[in-house]
């Protein structure tokens, strides 16, 4: 496969230096082990695939198929994880996971774009021989002579992000109620995809959400809270957004409850081992009549 491309016209050779040469296959039924090629060559539908991909040693070979399979689809065929799932017997998560060993080795580029919707979609780029369309653009391109700069413009400092505003604490944040506060702000972009945060923003609102819970409010509740009556204009940033929302709608705490009294004793039903009649008490034996005429009689010393 190395000295081979089936897609590619072969060069001209001379008449017995090709694979076909008698003593070559003499020479391959002499090892039956290997592998012996029986090609054709393609003239229409056929698509060309680098050895690089077809023999990578890192790659799996559901990586390898599935990129010598996205590299076969027409431009603008959709790639993504449900419709190739819908197409192979692997499952999401296995197609998933070579979708990232192909995008770790340069062959798959994903990149979420929004919509003038505001749809957030995924788009795909396949690289039939990774590095080389950059390393190609930069040696044809004409080398540009350096811009002189003013000696006295000063340097300029990228802007740096503005903190957060603060957000609610919790009483007691305990593990439990910050992962249900960080499940509960992952779920936001289902009901608005302008609501994707990023971990950063997530770990930094999940006390204020768990200020939420921690307040009689079930997960579904706050996420409606947080995500409903949202402005039709874009969100800047969402994480600021959020924050404000949860400070200012801050839910008061739950009116103080006393504890309920427990219910009263219920003793099963008994006979008087005196009278012999039905009673229910806490001793075993006698009724409270017997018990107590026990008790003021006096008894014969």
């Amino acid at each position: 496969m190395d000295t081979q491309n089936t897609s590619v016209r072969p060069h001209a050779q001379s008449r017995n230096g090709g694979k076909n040469h008698p003593s070559r296959h003499a020479h391959a039924k002499g090892h039956p082990g290997g592998v012996t090629h029986d090609n054709t060559r393609h003239t229409t539908r056929f698509t060309v695939i680098g050895n690089h991909l077809a023999q990578h040693p890192d790659l799996s070979l559901l990586a390898i198929g599935l990129a010598c399979h996205i590299q076969s689809l027409p431009t603008g065929a959709p790639a993504d994880i449900k419709t190739l799932a819908a197409r192979f017997p692997e499952g999401p998560t296995r197609i998933a996971a070579a979708l990232r060993e192909l995008e770790a080795h340069g062959y798959l580029r994903r990149t979420r774009e929004r919509t003038p919707t505001g749809r957030i979609v995924t788009r795909t780029v396949s690289c039939n021989h990774p590095g080389r369309r950059d390393a190609t653009s930069e040696a044809n391109e004409t080398p540009k002579p350096p811009t002189r700069r003013a000696a006295t413009a000063p340097q300029q400092k990228p802007a740096r992000r503005r903190a957060l505003p603060t957000v609610p604490k919790p009483s007691y944040p305990s593990p439990d109620l910050l992962r249900t506060a960080t499940d509960v702000l992952a779920g936001l972009r289902r009901e608005d995809p302008r609501l994707l945060l990023s971990a950063t923003d997530a770990e930094h609102l999940a006390p204020g959400v768990a200020a939420w819970l921690e307040r009689d409010l079930t997960p579904t509740a706050v996420r409606k809270a947080l995500a409903g009556d949202l402005p039709l204009e874009p969100l800047i940033r969402p994480a600021a957004f959020l924050a404000h929302r949860l400070t200012a709608k801050l839910p008061p705490l739950p009116p103080f409850r006393a504890p309920e009294p427990p219910p009263p004793v219920r003793y099963p039903l008994r006979n008087c081992d005196t009278c012999d009649h039905a009673y229910r008490g806490p001793d075993p034996h006698h009724c409270k009549g017997c018990l107590a005429l026990r008790q003021t009689t006096p008894t014969a010393t």
